[in-house]
């Protein structure tokens, strides 16, 4: 055959239009081409087929039986990789108008071993440069392929899998969790970058090994999803020894494993490379590919699926520990949160915590919900400045502080105010943030508090979402540090149906975004959210783990209950202590509101001015400070509003004239001449003072 790239020959020389190769050069190859291993090929790109001699069978190793005149019985021959190197190669030939081609490649003889091959080939086009044949020789190359030469670009093949070696480790870097590992290998690209058929891999728990990834879907063997690690299978074997195991044939596999091989033996599979998952010196693990059309490892092969195995390892133990440690810091902050939140007559109420975090990255993120007495309940929501396992127990602290506080029937500021103090002289440089509600339910009247946290929400009963703008201090701990404890009261009334809604500020915080812009997004979500109260707690929580925020998120939902418009009834109680201003500047703000909200209007000023002037003189004569109680009284001789102050002295007080330039005195008969009756009983401790209002029906 004519082998060189020349064409001016005489076509009578040259062979004919079809690339025929003179006789006298086909015996001179023929004679030569034992010698030095080197074959000749007449390609038919039009007919497929492709003639070759016995020196370029003996070149691939096959016998004249063993090949039928097509390309794709070469294929045992040829390993994949390589294969589609050369179609490509010859593919732009064809395409770019090219007269010849060359290429090295490496073949898999018998024996298993590896031979470096040189193909070279002529390409031959019709009148109309259409490609038809293709004239060429191949030849035993091994011998003049040095280490060097490989080594500086011929092993492509070598350099593809060391790339996919690199590709996963890079990718795994940013795999955090079991299932981040396990989803990239289950990926569909993953076998192909494998270059496996079927992938599995097992993690061992407790002396067995549970099947996690398997690949493609359907390759499960049944009865292999938990196994022992004495049992006859190749991943407890590599458990076992700590060693690799490489199975280079189909006899192998099924004289090794006579168990497994009936089972996968129909899938075609005819090498497997098993490879133990070791951390620290311990198995974690094991992980097998299974390959097709492959017979045997190179080293190169073995020390490439080795490095593989061992990043997959390390990345393994990376995302245990950090499970662990999540565990760790979670299961402490759910300790430190309520177990149960208590059922609170007149009220639903939801509660949500969501960890975002890994690792121990776990904030301090915390709710609670504490009965007091007289129909009332405090609402807490707060967080400790950092996530760590440190945030947490202070949360922890804080959160039991906060509700002995409110136990004790402090009003919502002096609660506030005590634990900013407790913060400080624990002598932490942490912070905390806190918004606390006192509601009434009876009244609907809600006293709140606010230390540094974001403005709470109300959402109406048609879904319609409003901010309510809360003064606010600074935060807890800062706040006694500087001098600055005093919180101001913001009162608010929720009326039956209105759902007062507390958070920490992960639930609305959005990378880029500024909190006024997050409000907003969080009222169009509770807007477009489910009426039912745990659905839509389910529902913020679901959202928030879709955008994948970054800190965590406490939920806090309090709905009074009651249809509509409808005027509450029931018992308004607040302690009033002495030389407070505040305090007493907070009950009057609750009186008008709970006027208000028992449809008392058209008598409100004469109930606010008759409570104010009882309490001035409880607190004027008296010592302990005093309780305020207001109460809608319902029956004969019809519905009535009823002040009582109670006090701890048991002087009754008396009503008497005051005199022309006297300054006191008028006080009962202020109360004797706006009130409808009015009066004084004893109690245990002291005395109630008391007057009542006639309201309409």
């Amino acid at each position: 055959m004519n082998v060189g790239s020349g064409g001016e020959e005489p076509a009578e020389r040259a062979g004919d239009a079809r690339g025929e190769p003179p006789a006298g050069t086909a015996g001179l190859l023929a004679a030569y081409g034992s010698a030095f291993r080197m074959g000749g090929f007449d390609w038919d790109l039009v007919a497929g087929t492709m003639d070759m001699d016995d020196a370029a069978l003996d070149v691939f190793d096959l016998d004249r039986t063993e090949y039928d005149g097509r390309p794709e019985s070469l294929g045992p021959r040829v390993q994949p990789d390589e294969a589609r190197r050369l179609d490509t190669l010859v593919a732009q030939a064809l395409k770019e108008g090219s007269e010849q081609y060359g290429a090295y490649f490496r073949i898999r003889r018998r024996d298993g071993g590896q031979q470096w091959t040189h193909t070279q080939g002529l390409v031959r086009r019709d009148d109309t440069g259409r490609p038809v044949r293709i004239i060429g020789v191949v030849r035993d190359a091994t011998h003049e392929l040095t280490e060097s030469a490989a080594r500086l670009g011929l092993d492509e093949g070598r350099r593809r899998r060391a790339g996919v070696v690199e590709g996963t480790t890079a990718a795994l870097a940013y795999a955090r969790t079991v299932r981040d590992v396990i989803d990239l290998l289950n990926d569909s690209h993953a076998l192909e970058h494998f270059g496996a058929a079927s992938l599995v891999m097992g993690l061992l728990d407790a002396g067995r090994i549970r099947l996690v990834a398997e690949g493609p879907e359907g390759a499960f063997v049944p009865g292999t999803r938990f196994t022992r690690v004495d049992e006859p299978y190749p991943m407890s074997e590599v458990i076992r020894t700590l060693r690799p195991r490489f199975i280079d044939s189909p006899r192998d596999f099924a004289d090794s494993f006579p168990v497994l091989w009936p089972h996968i033996g129909d899938l075609g599979i005819t090498a497997a490379a098993y490879l133990p998952l070791i951390a620290q010196a311990k198995p974690i693990g094991a992980l097998g590919l299974l390959y097709r059309d492959r017979t045997g490892f190179s080293e190169d092969e073995r020390t490439l699926l080795v490095a593989l195995g061992s990043s997959i390892a390390q990345s393994l133990q990376r995302a245990m520990l950090y499970e662990q440690e999540h565990d760790l810091a979670e299961g402490l902050q759910q300790a430190m949160l309520p177990r149960r939140i208590p059922e609170v007559p007149g009220a639903q109420t939801a509660v949500r915590y969501r960890s975002a975090r890994l690792g121990r990255d776990v904030g301090g993120d915390w709710y609670d919900l504490v009965p007091l007495p007289g129909g009332r309940v405090g609402a807490v929501i707060g967080d400790v400045q950092g996530h760590d396992t440190h945030a947490a127990a202070l949360m922890g602290q804080l959160r039991i502080v906060l509700r002995a506080y409110a136990a004790e029937g402090h009003p919502p500021a002096t609660v506030m105010t005590r634990a900013s103090v407790f913060l400080h002289e624990l002598d932490t440089e942490r912070f905390a943030t806190c918004t606390y509600a006192e509601a009434d339910l009876g009244t609907g009247v809600v006293q709140m508090v606010r230390a540094g946290h974001v403005d709470p929400l109300v959402r109406e009963p048609d879904g319609r979402c409003r901010r309510v703008q809360v003064e606010g201090g600074l935060p807890l701990g800062l706040s006694a540090e500087f001098g600055r404890a005093e919180y101001p009261v913001t009162t608010l009334e929720l009326d039956p149906g209105q759902t007062l809604m507390l958070y920490t500020d992960g639930l609305v915080e959005k990378p880029g975004a500024d909190l006024d812009e997050g409000l907003q997004w969080l009222s169009a979500l509770v807007r477009r959210g489910p009426a039912d109260l745990q659905e839509l707690a389910d529902h913020l929580c679901d959202v928030v783990a879709d955008r994948g925020g970054e800190d965590d998120v406490a939920i806090l939902l309090l709905r009074r209950e009651g249809a509509p418009g409808a005027h509450g009834a029931g018992r308004f109680r607040q302690h009033v202590a002495q030389n407070d201003p505040e305090a007493l500047r907070a009950a009057r703000h609750m009186i008008r509101a709970a006027v208000r909200a028992w449809g008392a209007e058209e008598r409100a000023d004469e109930i606010e001015l008759a409570a104010d002037e009882l309490m001035t003189n409880a607190l004027m004569h008296t010592e302990g400070g005093a309780i305020l109680t207001l109460r809608v009284l319902s029956g004969p001789p019809g519905r009535r509003l009823r002040v009582e102050v109670e006090d701890r002295s048991s002087a009754l007080p008396r009503r008497r004239e005051a005199g022309d330039s006297g300054v006191s005195g008028r006080g009962l008969l202020l109360v004797d001449g706006i009130s409808d009756v009015w009066g004084v009983e004893p109690r245990g401790g002291g005395k109630c003072v008391w007057c009542e209002f006639e309201l309409e029906d």
